[in-house]
C-alpha cells in the first residue's frame, strides 16, 4: 500500500491532490507545528485583475508561543469571512463555475469554525468530492501517530501497514533513506508538473490554490492535475 502525507493547508494547490491520486491513503499532518513564518496554512493565493489575490485566515498568534496545527485558533473578531466571499465572488464573476461550486463554499465559510484545522478539512472534503477522489484520508491526530521527521513518516507507514510511501523529489533531502528502507519502506519519488489551464485575467500564474482551476474548469479539474 502506498501512503502519502501533506500539511492540512487552507484551500491547497493541485500538488496535493496529485499526491493523493497517486496514493491510496493521505495523512494530513495536524499534530505538527504551525509555521512561525509565512506558510500555507492559513494562506492561499487565488487571481484577480491585479494579478495574485492572497487570501488570509486570520488566526491567533500573539502569547501562545509554539503551536500545534490542530489548536491553532482563528481569530474571528472581524468578519474575514465575507471578505473572503466577496473577493471570490468578483474576482471569478465571469468564472464558467462559479455558480455551480460557490454555494457549497458559501456554506463551509458561514460554519464560522473556532479552529483553524475544521475550515482546512471542511475546503479540503470540498475539493475531495469535487475532484471525485477515491484516497483514503487520515488526520495524523486520529491515527494517533507521533515523532518527527523521518521517525514520523516510518510510524505513520508502520501504522497504516504500508510498504511505501510517495513523495515530492524535493523532500528527499528531509528523509533518511537508509532508515526507511531498514523499517522496510521504500520511497516513491513522483514529479508533479504545475499543470497550465485556461484561467481568467491574463497571463497564466502557476500553482494558486486549486479553486481557481476548479472555478475555471469544473469537472475537468481531475483529469488536468492527474495528467501531469
Amino acid at each position: 500500500m502506498i501512503v502519502t502525507t501533506h500539511q492540512p493547508i487552507f484551500l491547497p494547490w493541485p500538488g496535493l491532490f496529485f499526491k493523493a491520486m497517486k496514493a491510496d491513503c493521505i495523512v494530513l499532518l495536524d499534530d505538527v507545528q504551525f509555521p512561525q513564518g509565512r506558510g500555507w496554512v492559513n494562506r492561499n493565493r487565488l487571481k484577480n485583475e491585479q494579478g495574485e489575490l492572497w487570501l488570509t485566515v486570520p488566526v491567533w498568534k500573539k502569547g501562545r508561543g509554539l503551536q500545534i496545527i490542530r489548536k491553532v485558533e482563528i481569530c474571528n473578531e472581524t468578519d474575514w469571512q465575507r471578505k473572503h466571499l466577496q473577493s471570490i465572488r468578483q474576482s471569478y464573476a465571469n468564472a464558467p463555475y462559479l455558480k455551480g461550486y460557490f454555494p457549497i463554499l458559501e456554506s463551509i465559510y458561514r460554519e464560522n469554525n473556532r479552529l483553524l484545522i475544521d475550515l482546512n478539512l471542511n475546503i479540503i472534503k470540498f475539493f475531495w468530492d469535487s475532484l471525485d477522489l477515491k484516497t483514503e484520508l487520515y488526520l495524523q491526530s486520529e491515527l494517533g501517530v507521533t515523532g518527527k521527521g523521518t521517525e514520523l513518516i516510518i510510524n505513520i507507514c508502520k501504522h497504516l501497514q504500508a510498504d511505501t510511501y510517495m513523495t515530492f523529489p524535493i523532500v528527499e533531502k528531509y528523509l533518511d533513506i537508509f532508515q526507511m528502507n531498514q523499517s522496510g519502506i521504500q520511497i516513491k519519488f513522483s514529479s508533479f508538473n504545475p499543470p497550465v489551464y485556461p484561467q481568467l485575467w491574463g497571463e497564466f500564474i502557476y500553482n494558486l490554490s486549486t479553486l481557481d482551476m476548479l472555478l475555471n474548469c469544473g469537472e475537468k479539474s481531475r483529469d488536468i492535475i492527474v495528467s501531469e
